[in-house]
């Protein structure tokens, strides 16, 4: 068993965050509820497509510390260190935002893993090559093969529907909605994790 791990949205919170620094820039009123979503989408009905696109540059750059691991998600990652169950983190991630500041998007992620001991030796202790951020889509897949993943957990289907049948296909929705094949399995919450990988 080798398990693999989508970084935005599936290991990191990002809802409240949003709401935050929509809030500090006067993008949102205070009724729009803490989802990412949720600001997304009024911000378009607004007509503020580029407001969003600044926004997810400053959230997943300048400010991405400040957004809290799922709950669970670092027990759970523990739990699997302890069955030596070798993992890794493949996620899809453009090198700097497409509209404001230049963040690199890359060294922010890195970051966070750093701030939650992703690679401390008294955190999970993790190698640098445990982890990568692929530019594009495909290249994300493709590396996902080429390190043997025996299965793979993320929030967006249309990355599960891209990758090979060998591999075992686990769609992270807490709202439990978006699965799209019956052949996934469907985490809502990190504790379910040893369930889904049928470890309990």
């Amino acid at each position: 068993m080798r398990v693999g791990f989508d970084f935005d949205n599936t290991l990191i919170s990002y809802d409240s965050l949003f709401h935050q620094v929509a809030l500090d820039n006067a993008l949102i009123p205070e009724t729009i509820p803490p989802q990412k979503n949720a600001v997304r989408d009024y911000l378009r009905q607004q007509g503020q497509e580029d407001d969003w696109t600044r926004l997810q540059g400053e959230v997943y750059g300048g400010r991405i510390l400040e957004a809290p691991p799922y709950p669970g998600m670092l027990a759970s990652l523990h739990a699997l260190a302890h069955l030596n169950i070798p993992m890794c983190i493949v996620s899809h991630k453009t090198r700097t935002p497409y509209l404001g500041e230049a963040w690199d998007l890359h060294v922010a992620a890195r970051s966070w893993l750093e701030l939650h001991g992703f690679h401390s030796t008294d955190g999970l202790g993790w190698a640098e090559g445990q982890v990568f951020f692929e530019l594009t889509k495909e290249a994300k897949v493709a590396r996902i093969v080429a390190l043997g993943c025996t299965h793979y957990i993320d929030d967006l289907p249309e990355i599960l529907v891209m990758l090979p049948d060998s591999i075992h296909k686990i769609l992270f929705s807490p709202s439990g909605g978006g699965q799209t094949n019956p052949k996934w399995k469907v985490m809502k919450a990190w504790p379910d994790l040893p369930r889904v990988l049928a470890l309990s």
